[in-house]
């Protein structure tokens, strides 16, 4: 069976009575996997992935990384968040160098040092005085030079031109691919991902929402139009429809053949998310690979 990366159940996060990032999420991330994390602003993303670097406790539940707790598995973990905490006094070589020391043993300097050189930077450039693309280069050098079994990237590539984020995206890729890494990566550029990622986590309202692979969640979706009225879908489960001119499109999870007078096709990643992310009250939708499994939770 494959292994498991992440492993969620009724995992929840509150912040103070009121505010709460997570509320009794549950999934499985396989090993191997490039995921994509996406959902709208203040879905919980951000806190996911920092619960899974170990970096914060869950107020309730269990999460399990690697098949062992966030805090134990770290070392296996390289993790880039969205600010991208560099120390600005320190000359990119230093910051390798540092990176080096702090993981002795499973440090790649060839690698970090070619995802820096991409972009023509100077080693002796001070931190302070990068771009924020640049320093994102320098963030994604340290994480890939880790050599980790899971990569979690929190909009890694917000700040960097189209150009850049092709560049980088490619060498990401290519390092995971060749290596058998997982890597979970948060975004808001949805139609970029899905040349990407083979995974999907889509997170609204503190809840994994859909999970799954990216073939399995199209195939088990339809995107469907016609002269037709509404009610003549009402066997399967419909998570957004619209007029449109003289008929009707909506996008389903079809539970059975469709009638005549419906054109059929597979919606695609855009279509999918965004529909899901306009609907937000659309039933859970897990593919069996994502369903958590009872008992597997670790105690973070």
């Amino acid at each position: 069976m494959t292994g498991t990366a992440i492993e969620a159940h009724a995992l929840t996060r509150q912040f103070g009575r009121r505010s709460r990032a997570l509320h009794d999420c549950s999934f499985r991330l396989p090993t191997g996997r490039v995921c994509a994390v996406v959902g709208p602003n203040g879905a919980g993303k951000s806190t996911l992935l920092a619960l899974a670097a170990g970096l914060d406790r869950p107020t309730s539940g269990t999460l399990s990384v690697l098949g062992t707790s966030p805090g134990e598995a770290r070392a296996r973990v390289a993790y880039v968040a969205q600010e991208k905490p560099l120390h600005p006094r320190l000359t990119i070589a230093d910051t390798l160098r540092f990176g080096a020391e702090l993981n002795a043993g499973r440090w790649d300097m060839a690698v970090a040092e070619r995802v820096v050189s991409g972009a023509g930077l100077d080693m002796a450039a001070r931190v302070r005085t990068l771009s924020g693309g640049q320093r994102t280069r320098v963030a994604l050098a340290l994480a890939l030079g880790k050599r980790a079994e899971l990569l979690l990237l929190d909009e890694p590539m917000a700040d960097l031109d189209p150009l850049a984020r092709h560049q980088l995206m490619g060498t990401l890729m290519a390092e995971a691919a060749e290596h058998g890494t997982t890597v979970v990566m948060s975004s808001h550029i949805v139609g970029e991902l899905a040349d990407a990622c083979d995974h999907l986590l889509l997170v609204s309202d503190g809840q994994v929402r859909l999970g799954g692979g990216i073939d399995d969640l199209t195939t088990a979706h339809a995107l469907v139009t016609g002269a037709r009225p509404a009610a003549d879908l009402a066997p399967h489960t419909v998570i957004e429809s619209r007029a449109t001119g003289r008929g009707l499109t909506a996008l389903i999870r079809p539970e059975g053949p469709l009638g005549d007078g419906w054109e059929v096709s597979e919606p695609s990643l855009e279509e999918l998310v965004l529909a899901h992310l306009r609907t937000p009250d659309a039933p859970v939708l897990l593919t069996p690979g994502t369903t958590a499994r009872a008992g597997r939770g670790v105690t973070a």
